[in-house]
């Protein structure tokens, strides 16, 4: 993903984390619900997105300073960096 409109966290994902589970592992302790996965491209935790009761990932972000998410959907293949709003599909 070589492109200098990408911000620096993008393209400095060399290798996309797939996801090891297709559950939010949140939601999953506390009995909830989740609407969309995203995998952390940092640790390579799942977790629920913000349409979700929970959003968990940005909770995930606000933590850890993990800027880069993918999506855990089948058949979408995006990152988000969480710190410079950018966005890029791969």
């Amino acid at each position: 993903m070589e492109n200098e409109a990408l911000c620096d966290h993008l393209q400095n994902v060399s290798e996309i984390i797939p996801p090891k589970d297709y559950v939010c592992e949140e939601c999953i302790k506390a009995g909830g619900s989740w609407v969309h996965l995203r995998t952390c491209q940092t640790c390579g935790i799942t977790l629920c997105c913000d349409s979700s009761p929970k959003k968990h990932m940005t909770a995930h972000y606000h933590a850890t300073g993990h800027p880069v998410i993918s999506s855990a959907e089948p058949g979408e293949q995006w990152l988000w960096c969480y710190k410079d709003d950018a966005f890029a599909e791969y």
